[in-house]
């Protein structure tokens, strides 16, 4: 398996983690009666799938096949299994906090996908945006969720 390939696979489980956390999350503050925070959770799982696709087309297109399916496991590992939690609890700070520490844990995936020196220049550049766009959605859960205190 290549390098990029095996950055890719790390990275789409990942962003397949995220866009299930946020559309969980989605749903849970739409019991909440949470509409704009809803909306703003599907963009955040839409912004995680489009991602994903992007990858996806360039392993694709560069012969690699990499799974892009998250696992429970792996998921144990990636900061999103904390949004179970969250989700029993009944307050729109709970989910949000719970996607504050799925992006935290995202940020770092990126990061060591760019701390790969055997990273293409293709990949790497694909991967900077990206996590530009992870930070700006972490960012935005942490202002929602300063501003919900």
């Amino acid at each position: 398996m290549s390098t990029d390939e095996a950055v890719t696979k790390d990275l789409l489980q990942t962003l397949e983690d995220g866009r299930e956390g946020y559309a969980k999350g989605a749903e849970k503050l739409g019991e909440l009666d949470q509409p704009a925070l809803v909306t703003t959770f599907n963009e955040m799982s839409a912004q995680r799938q489009t991602f994903a696709d992007e990858l996806q087309g360039m392993a694709n297109a560069y012969g690699d096949d990499p799974d892009r399916s998250g696992s429970v496991a792996a998921a144990l590992h990636r900061g999103w299994m904390s949004l179970t939690d969250a989700l029993t609890k009944d307050t729109p700070e709970a989910v949000l906090e719970a996607a504050r520490q799925g992006d935290d844990h995202a940020v770092t995936e990126y990061e060591k996908a760019l701390d790969n020196d055997d990273v293409s220049a293709d990949l790497r550049a694909v991967v900077e945006r990206q996590l530009a766009g992870i930070r700006a959605a972490r960012d935005t859960v942490a202002a929602l969720a300063s501003s919900t205190d």
